[in-house]
């Protein structure tokens, strides 16, 4: 009778679910004494379980559940232990019941979950493992969320059948606890068991496929007609209206490139930049996302880094920024299309071919995706190398998925959420948390062009209800200023990232807003997140735990007893560097310990529970307002200003703006006005010019012939 019941019960959930199992080989390598542990996102969950496992194990279930009437006739078909997690006795026995070498199922969670995301785990989950010496078979499942027997009700869209997935991983122990006491034993068990769950969070969502496929499947899950972006233009757009749009102007666009060409990309944050970069993704082009405050210089150089040979840009955009002088220069290395031209020419029948596609985007994308690998260059940002000239960072689909998902497992979003999203999408964190997040979770965003209005967006903020938003710490502080305590009643998160969140920023947030504003940490070349603080997983000044199926280690550094270099290690660290006036093509990063760790250059310390502390940076860079400027090539500015003199840049703290830049010279008449006119002949960054000058007799120098800029830091810092 029990072996017909599992056999129908499969059977239908086959028929009703599509149910995928995925590491089955992992349930038999597991052994016999077993505790299998899953995530709870539905009723369906324990009937899964039951159904598809080649045995049936005893299931744990909450004392509470066990009372619903409607679960009784699946009760009289399987083992059932009355699992009561804050019972002392309840634990001791199913303890005893594993050392007898059974299986037996719980989920740490004790309750479905009512976010979409991890919940709390109890510590007694644990215990009960390292008390019985059991291994833990991690299980992980997907889509029951979006049943109508989760509680996701108002926050998913929801259906009776939907598909669900099942991964068995592999199996893995507690360790490292034997010689603890009994209070520490059972903390670091939850611990490793909270870190267990997170990692099958995390694999739970798929990073093996391309962006363009992600929105699509984001489309299926959350509605076609589900608005999912805004601008200043109020030019709201669902998922079907951007694949329609993707397909039209991705159209244009292959006419003028061709598969795998670094493509640029010139546009302020809005829709329309949305839709270029899913148009160069749905036609296997990749995104050389340009930074418009770069000047004409470093916009040439990006290019020739990429070899870009195509700019997309518009010409409003560029009359309002101003950025015809760096247009025109840019416009003799590179060919300009305006996205003003291209609307002209979309005739009614490119409309009417791009909706055809739309409502069969896997069918109309699968010729470019059988030739898009995960692995595939997905985009292309800049950042600035040692010498002042920019780099480029190579990230593949891999990457930025496996970092979406990393977010996506410590910070749940939903369809009711809205986010405001200034950050520049040429900028990896307003790339991949401002924009990718979103859009895969379901949840709105707006996109308004500058971080710079601070009386503009705490007003955004009140009118439209915005409940997350991400900065740095100079423009929090700018908003904190100007916004009228009411504006930000409804913000749920606050994240701040790019540079150090300062002290007076968290005060003033926390005390007129009564928001707490979670820090956390990156690099562009991660994708860009590392760490980050959220309402389950905090610990004060610092900057997060380091983010599921990441791993570090910590380089010595001479002079320094607390914290080290840091690197990092995962599947969002990039595929590597582009170099400028270089035959290599992409540069992998590596160490002694191989390829994929990913050298920060930052000082750090690592607590056991992987909370990082930043102590300071190891590179010659000045973080400013959260763009990374060069001091080498703040010095090669003043040299070329005046060349017949010595001059050494330094880095001082500065409240506003995180960091600013100071010039020692020997240059006795020198003054700010003449680097402003060098820079802008050379097209700088305004950033790169000193905020203030100190004029000395003679620059220090050290036996070696270089620079001390040990000593120099030291009379920037006096000053």
């Amino acid at each position: 009778m029990v072996k017909l019941f599992k056999f129908t019960l499969r059977c239908l959930c086959k028929i009703f679910f599509n149910v995928n199992v995925e590491g089955i080989e992992n349930y038999h390598a597991a052994g016999d004494r077993v505790l299998i542990v899953a995530n709870h996102v539905s009723l369906l969950d324990p009937f899964l379980l039951y159904a598809f496992l080649p045995h049936c194990p005893i299931f744990a279930i909450n004392t509470e559940i066990n009372k619903k009437w409607y679960l009784q006739p699946f009760y009289k078909c399987v083992d059932l232990f009355a699992l009561d997690p804050l019972n002392p006795h309840s634990l001791k026995s199913l303890i005893k019941l594993l050392k007898e070498d059974h299986k037996a199922v719980v989920f740490p969670e004790g309750r479905i979950t009512t976010t979409g995301s991890l919940m709390k785990i109890y510590s007694g989950t644990g215990m009960i493992v390292a008390k019985s010496g059991a291994t833990i078979l991690p299980i992980g499942i997907e889509g029951g969320q979006y049943s109508k027997l989760s509680n996701m009700q108002g926050l998913l869209k929801l259906s009776w059948f939907p598909r669900i997935k099942i991964i068995i991983h592999p199996p893995v122990n507690i360790h490292n606890i034997e010689d603890e006491s009994s209070s520490e034993q059972r903390d670091k068990a939850a611990q490793q068991m909270t870190d267990i769950m997170l990692d099958v969070s995390f694999k739970n969502v798929n990073t093996n496929r391309s962006l363009f496929t992600s929105v699509i499947d984001a489309m299926n899950v959350h509605g076609a007609n589900t608005v999912i972006a805004n601008d200043i233009k109020y030019e709201p757009i669902s998922y079907r209206q951007l694949i329609t749009r993707s397909f039209i102007l991705g159209n244009k666009i292959s006419k003028e490139t061709i598969f795998d060409e670094s493509v640029g990309v010139l546009l302020p944050n809005s829709v329309s930049n949305l839709v270029t970069l899913m148009a160069l993704q749905c036609y296997g082009r990749v995104p050389a996302m340009l930074n418009f405050t770069a000047g004409s210089q470093g916009l040439i150089t990006a290019c020739e880094t990429a070899m870009v040979k195509v700019v997309y840009t518009s010409r409003i955009f560029i009359e309002k920024g101003d950025l015809q002088e760096s247009i025109a220069a840019l416009e003799k290395v590179v060919k300009i299309i305006y996205l003003e031209d291209l609307s002209t020419e979309i005739s009614i029948f490119n409309k009417a071919t791009g909706l055809l596609k739309a409502h069969f985007p896997r069918i109309a994308y699968y010729p470019r995706y059988k030739r898009i690998n995960a692995d595939n260059r997905a985009l292309i940002l800049f950042t600035s190398g040692s010498e002042g000239i920019p780099k480029g960072v190579v990230l593949s689909h891999k990457n930025i998925l496996s970092n979406y998902a990393q977010i996506h497992t410590y910070i749940d979003l939903n369809k009711t959420d809205h986010m405001l999203n200034f950050l520049p999408m040429f900028h990896s964190f307003g790339f991949t948390a401002g924009t990718i997040l979103p859009v895969l979770d379901g949840t709105k965003v707006f996109f308004y062009p500058t971080p710079l209005h601070y009386k503009i967006i705490p007003e955004l903020c009140y009118e439209l209800g915005i409940t997350v938003l991400f900065g740095s710490n100079t423009f929090l502080s700018g908003y904190a200023k100007h916004a009228h305590p009411a504006d930000f009643h409804t913000l749920r998160y606050v994240i701040a990232g790019a540079e150090k969140l300062q002290e007076d920023t968290r005060t003033i947030w926390r005390e007129k807003f009564g928001i707490r504003i979670l820090e956390g940490y990156g690099a562009t070349e991660t994708s860009p997140v590392v760490s980050v603080n959220t309402p389950y997983y905090y610990k004060a000044n610092t900057v997060g735990r380091l983010l599921p199926g990441m791993d570090y280690y910590l380089e010595p550094v001479a002079g320094l007893d607390n914290g080290g270099r840091l690197f990092v290690s995962g599947p969002n660290v990039m595929s590597g560097y582009l170099f400028h006036a270089s035959d290599d093509d992409i540069v992998p990063p590596q160490t002694d310990r191989g390829l994929g760790w990913y050298d920060t250059g930052d000082i750090v310390t690592v607590d056991e529970l992987k909370y990082i502390t930043i102590q300071g940076r190891a590179k010659r860079f000045a973080k400013i307002g959260g763009e990374m400027v060069s001091l080498t090539r703040v010095e090669e500015l003043a040299n070329a200003t005046w060349p017949d003199k010595l001059h050494a840049a330094a880095v001082v703290p500065d409240k506003k703006k995180g960091e600013q830049i100071y010039l020692i010279t020997e240059q006795v008449e020198a003054n700010r006005k003449e680097l402003i006119s060098q820079a802008k002949k050379e097209g700088l960054n305004e950033l790169a010019i000193p905020k203030r000058i100190i004029i000395i007799d003679k620059i220090p120098i050290l036996g070696t012939g270089k620079i001390d800029n040990n000593t120099i830091s030291k009379l920037a810092l006096a000053d």
